[in-house]
């Protein structure tokens, strides 16, 4: 978590002469400093929503989804992969992405001044206050990116693993064990964050800024292209890389272990 709030910070930084949060070390010890420890895990609670809804429906769903898009196209290309996991991503993000917009909202809280309370206590008040402040439909707020950005990850995720795994045991050097599943993760990891983070950053700043600062996902790219520069849509890479290279040697690892040991099976 403290990766993610570092990670969620570095995006909404505007470009400064002199920023408040540098890389991820600085950005986590600018936290604990100014918030205390504790604070580098806001979000948590929609965090752990966010993981349980959207990691269940786009693992549970891509390989179902592969199967269907082999019929259709007639082969296991590696085009259908991507096609599934785009598919699989977009349909688990749109349902929660409501928890996405509150652990955003809750990370990227500053510092309070004395006596004045945070706007986002709690999960369960965040969605209250959002609902009742703008309504139901804000709780979709940046979707379109958000479905861009997980729908592009979980495909690059899930594509790049399997075809990354498929062509190590190809060389002949690596068996279908748990040091090609870890290098397998890695790779996928960073082809992800490569693909991901422009519009990761994104929907990051359209989450949460206040609303009207962007009318759409467009004008947030190109407001972002022209106040803080192109690079800017690579902030956080570091703490974005360290935080999905390692979740994706803990996911990949687990599940080939599970598909192995239940089903038998050594594919992802």
């Amino acid at each position: 978590m403290p990766l993610d709030t570092a990670k969620v910070l570095l995006q909404v930084q505007k470009k400064d002469a002199a920023p408040k949060y540098r890389g991820l070390i600085g950005t986590c010890m600018t936290v604990a400093r100014e918030e205390g420890v504790g604070a580098l895990w806001k979000g948590l609670g929609p965090g752990l929503q966010r993981q349980v809804i959207y990691g269940g429906l786009r693992i549970g769903l891509y390989d179902p989804v592969k199967s269907f898009c082999t019929s259709v196209a007639g082969g296991d290309s590696f085009g259908v992969k991507v096609a599934a996991g785009l598919l699989s991503g977009a349909i688990g993000i749109t349902i929660a992405s409501p928890t996405d917009l509150v652990k955003v909202r809750m990370q990227s809280q500053g510092k309070q001044a004395a006596g004045v309370p945070k706007k986002y206590p709690s999960a369960v008040s965040a969605y209250s206050i959002i609902i009742k402040q703008e309504g139901l439909g804000a709780l979709w707020t940046g979707l379109g990116p958000n479905i861009a950005r997980n729908a592009l990850i979980n495909a690059a995720e899930l594509a790049s693993y399997d075809q990354i795994k498929q062509s190590l045991l190809e060389t002949g050097f690596f068996q279908d064990n748990a040091y090609c599943h870890m290098a397998s993760s890695l790779g996928a990891g960073f082809v992800a964050v490569c693909v991901g983070s422009p519009v990761d950053v994104v929907k990051s700043r359209m989450m949460g800024a206040a609303p009207g600062v962007y009318s759409s996902m467009l004008d947030a790219f190109v407001q972002t292209a022209k106040k803080d520069g192109v690079m800017a849509f690579y902030n956080g890479f570091g703490p974005n890389f360290a935080r999905l290279g390692s979740w994706n040697v803990v996911m990949f690892m687990t599940l080939e272990q599970v598909k192995q040991r239940v089903f038998g099976a050594g594919q992802a």
